[in-house]
């Protein structure tokens, strides 16, 4: 399986052939098995998807998430009557306003009970008319980096640890959270320090990865374009995972689009990408980098787990 990682990387290289990235698939593992992913992706900190739909079966999919009944309608939204029963139960949001790639945007994190969530996605995925348009566009909310340990049993439950995390490694899970939001969503360029196995629940997801190395000269590449542009030497930002800093004003700007190619004066980089969909999963090494965007309609949400 080596050899199917070394065959996919290579054909990223060859895809490196101006100053624009280029970017090559995710390999996929040949099968789900445990002792598959344990020798050819854990063991070897190679990232892999799993086979399409691996977690398929997860109960959350089934139980938080309703389709669309109606072809104006985004084609996946909560389930509000069953997740409203737990209203009360206080879960970390980013708040942004106005375009948060603009310097004088405002980010905040915070807690606040899901009920305000639930109400808030309701009116972003309602359909728009002349009685009631859509006017979130210019603010709003993202439960993001919410600890598992913080929902209520019920909804813990129907998140259930995969075996893969349970059993690659020492069974011992570092952490692990939940997204949920409506797209655009973005978690700009980081790494992590534990692996991470992560799991598309609902919506669409698209990930791009950087090897550390790679990874380290794009960091520090965005690092001196923030000096040259603060012209006083200072940087706030590190590699700690979602700071504030991350995510917005220049950092996030110069970030994304380094990564995602924005603009035409972009270095450009070399790496991996995948679109992720419900049941699907992956997993990344440690201090492999990656940044992950919310698309399409509807709602989108993921669970990681950080394991040893």
């Amino acid at each position: 399986m080596s050899r199917l990682y070394r065959i996919s990387h290579q054909s990223v290289r060859k895809t490196s052939t101006s100053a624009s990235q280029k970017w090559g698939n995710i390999p996929s593992l040949p099968n789900d098995s445990l002792s598959t992913f344990r020798t050819h992706a854990f063991e070897l900190s190679k990232p892999f998807l799993l086979p399409k739909g691996s977690f398929a079966g997860i109960p959350a999919i089934q139980k938080w998430f309703t389709p669309s009944s109606s072809a104006t309608s985004p084609p996946l939204t909560l389930n509000y009557d069953y997740l409203k029963q737990y209203g009360d139960t206080m879960l970390p949001l980013e708040y942004t306003v106005n375009d948060p790639q603009s310097p004088s945007s405002t980010f905040q994190r915070g807690p606040a009970p899901l009920a305000l969530f639930l109400s808030w996605v309701a009116i972003a995925t309602a359909p728009a008319s002349a009685d009631s348009p859509q006017n979130v566009t210019g603010s709003r909310l993202y439960l993001a980096q919410a600890p598992l340990a913080a929902l209520p049993a019920a909804l813990h439950n129907d998140l259930p640890i995969p075996e893969y995390v349970a059993k690659a490694g020492k069974a011992d899970v570092y952490d692990s959270d939940l997204w949920i939001g409506v797209p655009p969503t973005y978690t700009p360029l980081h790494k992590d320090p534990n692996p991470n196995l992560f799991v598309q629940l609902a919506g669409c997801k698209r990930v791009r990865l950087l090897e550390p190395g790679v990874g380290d000269d794009v960091f520090e590449r965005v690092k001196v374009g923030l000096r040259q542009e603060s012209g006083d030497g200072h940087t706030e930002g590190s590699k700690t995972f979602r700071g504030e800093e991350m995510m917005k004003g220049e950092e996030r700007r110069l970030l994304e689009d380094t990564v995602w190619d924005k603009r035409e004066t972009s270095s450009g980089c070399e790496g991996l990408e995948a679109e992720l969909e419900a049941g699907d999963g992956m997993f990344i090494p440690q201090g492999w980098w990656h940044s992950i965007k919310g698309v399409g309609g509807g709602v989108t949400a993921s669970v990681n787990w950080w394991f040893r």
